[in-house]
């Protein structure tokens, strides 16, 4: 027989503990036996089998109280309360539940099932087996070393060195030296009165180990401790044989037997029926491919058996027991998928219509909270005011009891809560005071495995990853006129659509996580995108003040100066006509007025866009330069200064933008309703739109601005020791280009001359070409290109950084930004040269912007916790690419701009400085 490749040795008796105490509720079997405990047991044991690739599995259990150690230490575990009544019977039926799933089950007399644990553990390092302790028993934790970890089920979180380093402050070889001297008040291990362990982790790792400090408790300083050691240390000696776990206990079945056998059906099933267990016989379908259940001889019904079978489909939960049930079995599991629905995308304002759960493939619920019936249905009507009445609620618990049941799973430290966009539903549960931690994100998860080469809603990973077509939401909603809230949508249809959709989130992130560790993702997911989320999310929750008031007036202004400059237009263009219209404005400026460069497109217009225009208008042209002024002034009105006051809550007097981690592949965050990233900052519109958003009273806005961090990003990636010199030495940066470019001084330098560097050193960073750069400055393109030229002559080193980003995109198909993230480039080996550039400009910046983005994602983790250890009352409020807004009480702003210059400027550790430029203001214009 092969030796084993993988042991799994679980601690039966910490899970019988765990399950008991884990299930508040009763459950009675049919025979009127309590099996909560045994309900748990199994439920977890079946997850361990399923997730585990292990080849050998038991478990071990103690068998009595009385073991070697008593007839060492009389009084050892003699403190002991006896275990509750209610469980003692379910002792049994827990090794039956060991048994029907067809797993080793060990125990042995005198022995506890630690020392069972331990010379299995032995032996099978022995024979270079791999083993994992399913516990989180701090006892166990002696034996972990090379090929043998601890797994605590409950917390899903692997015990290893660090872990124990963590918990004793020693190795696991010292482990025992540290609960020999600390003791253990529960099994009345008496130790050295007085040590505890983390003064214990100190004396060991001073003197090596027990014996060691003993002979030296002399030299001991503190009166109290070196008198406690001399006098107490026969008591130490007795500690470490009671601790120390026995490897040689003389077992009477081998680990051979151990080894991962096939679940008989019908044992399990007659179990499972008999405790009344129904939904785990679901769970038995799908794990274990139990179809035929007609045939097996089961303890029930066959009323109950056409119950079982029809179970297999998604669940309603419309009682409260039921509920109960879902989170119970959530909690046992520790993994859970929920996501929402609601009547809006506004997450602070929509109502909430129902929550899906999902433990395990293919098993989702869904629980209706705020249903009305289908208009369809007759029970509305409309009457003369416009009013519905007869409004008929489908049967659904109240949504208050339902939550309120909910919320100590959603809030389980022990229990994982998956969601797609769980930032959303987090918003929305956080209305009624849950908190819903920890989380992970499937959304993300995506983003970070594939950032750039797919976009990543859960329609379109479903497909890719799992070849399935979901039920899309106008299916259930209707469109157009016909469209209806999904308050509205039947319950039978809400719950194929609402379970389905944490169903495929659950199979997406089993599929998806796992390839963090393949992709080497781990550590961009872990330490910035997954820690940002509740960062984001309470930035969105606090929102940021606006004066309506002030806006309302803006948007006049902007009306009466957008007809100033329609009457100006009409007077270049000869005759009215809609300034709105590409057209009509392309007519007008080609057929009409026969400017240049007029070209039609497939629609049969002409092209009249951004680019069409300004180049018109570095020409000399005044028409496009007005209606480019026209354009930018319409575009603010509509999108800012009209659509903030409606965007203004009711009950905050804030707008509460939403971030999205996932949608730029660089990593930098966008935001949406509104758009508060895109305002202006260099026109005077903009700066007014800016004015409009202030500090509460008491308080004013702080923005902390990195200072040109993608030049000094280059500089790092990219090795040029002339820009590091500079940036060390506080130089001019744009300066110094102009007189390295240009030849010219840098004292008395001519702005112009300055401001022509300055193009250039940031469009180098987006691989800007001739082209682009002489209509940046309104040169021709061969003046462009001999500057463009210049400039890699003095820093040729930047020109062997784009070319080997370049060349390592088209041979890997991404690049990687400081942190390691993956920017990928699709199309960079097209054939096509336009794309082709495009994608090789890409490659260029994305290290660079991407660098800028996660930089800035490690100082928005960091803050909110220092703010809070500082005692300091600032909150974070906004992020726009490289600049933070907070919000600070005027008395603490001093203390408060220290700490973020602080955190800021060591969020990275680049070969240049990180500066911080502070401005400090009533509204965001001035602090700007």
């Amino acid at each position: 027989m092969n030796p084993p490749k993988h042991v799994y040795l679980i601690d039966g008796s910490g899970f019988i503990f765990r399950a008991y105490y884990g299930i508040k509720a009763d459950m009675i079997s049919p025979d009127g036996t309590l099996v909560n405990a045994v309900f748990g047991f199994t439920r977890m044991l079946m997850k361990l089998i399923d997730d585990t690739d292990a080849d050998h599995i038991a478990v071990i259990f103690d068998r009595a109280r009385k073991t070697f150690r008593s007839d060492i230490f009389p009084e050892y575990k003699a403190n002991r309360a006896a275990p509750p009544e209610d469980l003692i019977p379910q002792f049994e039926l827990v090794r039956e539940a060991t048994n029907a799933l067809n797993v080793a089950a060990i125990d042995m007399e005198g022995y506890e099932a630690d020392d069972l644990i331990a010379t299995y553990t032995r032996q099978a390092i022995e024979l270079n087996s791999k083993v994992t302790i399913v516990s989180s028993d701090k006892d166990l934790m002696q034996l972990v070393g090379p090929g043998v970890t601890m797994y605590d089920a409950m917390k899903n979180k692997v015990i290893g060195p660090d872990e124990v380093l963590e918990k004793f402050g020693v190795m696991p070889d010292r482990v025992i030296d540290v609960q020999s001297l600390a003791g253990d008040s529960s099994d009345n291990v008496p130790g050295v009165s007085g040590i505890g362990i983390k003064t214990a982790a100190e004396l060991i790792n001073k003197y090596g180990d027990l014996e060691t400090l003993l002979e030296h408790s002399h030299e001991i300083k503190q009166p109290k401790r070196r008198e406690k050691l001399i006098d107490e240390a026969e008591f130490a000696r007795i500690s470490r044989k009671l601790v120390t776990l026995k490897d040689d206990v003389p077992i009477k079945r081998a680990i051979s037997e151990f080894a991962v056998r096939k679940v008989h059906g019908e044992t399990l099933i007659n179990f499972l029926s008999k405790h009344g267990f129904k939904s785990m016989l679901k769970s038995a379908e799908l794990r274990y491919g139990i179809h035929d259940l007609e045939n097996v001889s089961i303890h029930s019904s066959a009323q109950s058996i056409e119950k079982i079978k029809s179970d297999f489909n998604y669940e309603l939960i419309q009682t409260e027991d039921v509920l109960e049930r879902w989170i119970l079995e959530a909690s046992l599991i520790g993994v859970v998928a929920i996501d929402t629905e609601t009547t809006s995308l506004d997450a602070l304002n929509t109502d909430l219509v129902g929550v899906s759960l999902c433990i395990e493939q293919g098993r989702a619920c869904y629980i209706p909270l705020g249903h009305k019936q289908p208009f369809n249905q007759g029970k509305l009507h409309l009457e003369e005011d416009g009013q519905i009445s007869g409004v008929d609620f489908p049967k659904q618990i109240p949504i208050r009891k339902a939550l309120k049941a909910l919320k100590p799973l959603l809030e389980n430290p022990s229990v994982l809560k998956v969601g797609q966009n769980i930032k959303f539903d987090m918003k929305v549960l956080s209305r009624f005071d849950i908190s819903v931690f920890p989380i992970d994100d499937t959304m993300l998860l995506s983003y970070v495995l594939a950032g750039g080469l797919h976009g990543h809603s859960m329609d379109e990973l479903a497909l890719k990853h799992l070849d399935y077509k979901t039920i899309k939401y106008s299916e259930v909603t209707g469109s157009g006129k016909a469209k209806i809230s999904f308050d509205r949508v039947a319950l039978d249809t809400a719950l194929n659509y609402a379970a389905e959709d944490a169903d495929i989130t659950l199979q997406l992130y089993k599929l998806l996580k796992p390839q963090l560790v393949s992709s080497q993702m781990v550590k961009v997911y872990e330490t910035l995108e997954r820690p940002l989320i509740p960062i984001l999310f309470d930035m969105e929750r606090i929102g940021i003040k606006v004066n309506g008031i002030e806006l309302k007036r803006l948007s006049k202004d902007f009306e009466d100066r957008l007809g100033v400059l329609e009457t100006e237009i009409y007077s270049l263009a000869g005759r009215t006509f809609n300034v709105a219209s590409p057209k009509q404005l392309g007519e007008i400026l080609f057929e009409e007025l026969h400017l240049p460069g007029g070209k039609k497109g497939k629609t049969g217009a002409y092209s009249t866009g951004v680019e069409v225009l300004e180049n018109l208008a570095v020409h000399g042209h005044k028409l496009p330069a007005k209606v480019l002024d026209w354009r930018q002034l319409s575009k603010l009105k509509s999108t800012y200064s009209d659509a903030l006051i409606d965007q203004i809550n009711q009950d905050t007097g804030r707008v509460h933008t939403s971030y999205f981690q996932g949608s730029v592949s660089t990593g930098r965050l966008a935001s949406s309703n509104p758009n508060l990233q895109n305002i202006p900052v260099r026109t005077e519109e903009g700066r007014k739109i800016r004015k409009s958003f202030i500090a509460d009273d008491g308080m004013v806005l702080l923005s902390a601005d990195y200072s040109q961090i993608e030049l000094r990003l280059l500089a790092h990636v990219a090795g040029i020791d002339t820009l590091k010199e500079a940036f060390h030495e506080g130089v001019d940066i744009h300066a110094l280009t102009a007189s390295q470019v240009f030849g010219v001084p840098v004292q008395g330098m001519d702005p112009k001359v300055r401001r022509k560097a300055k193009a250039i050193n940031f469009g180098i960073i987006y691989g800007i070409s001739a082209f682009g750069l002489a209509r940046q400055l309104g040169i021709d393109n061969g003046e462009a290109r001999d500057y463009i030229d210049a400039y890699f002559s003095k820093y040729p080193g930047i020109r062997d950084y784009m070319e080997q980003s370049k060349e390592l995109a088209r041979k890997q198909g991404f690049v990687t930004t400081l942190y390691g993230r993956k920017c990928h480039i699709k199309s960079i080996n097209e054939k096509n040269s336009n794309v082709r550039g495009l994608s090789e400009r890409a490659a260029i910046n994305a290290p660079i912007q991407g660098g800028a983005a996660d930089i800035i994602k490690r100082a928005m983790i960091r803050i909110p916790e220092t703010l809070k250890l500082a005692g300091l009352k600032a909150r974070m409020l906004l992020q726009v690419h490289d600049e933070l807004i907070f919000e600070v009480p005027e008395k603490e702003l001093d203390a408060t701009t220290d700490l973020v210059k602080i955190t800021m400027s060591n969020a990275a550790h680049l070969d240049v400085p990180l500066i911080v430029d502070i401005g400090v203001g009533l509204n965001w214009d001035e602090a700007h």
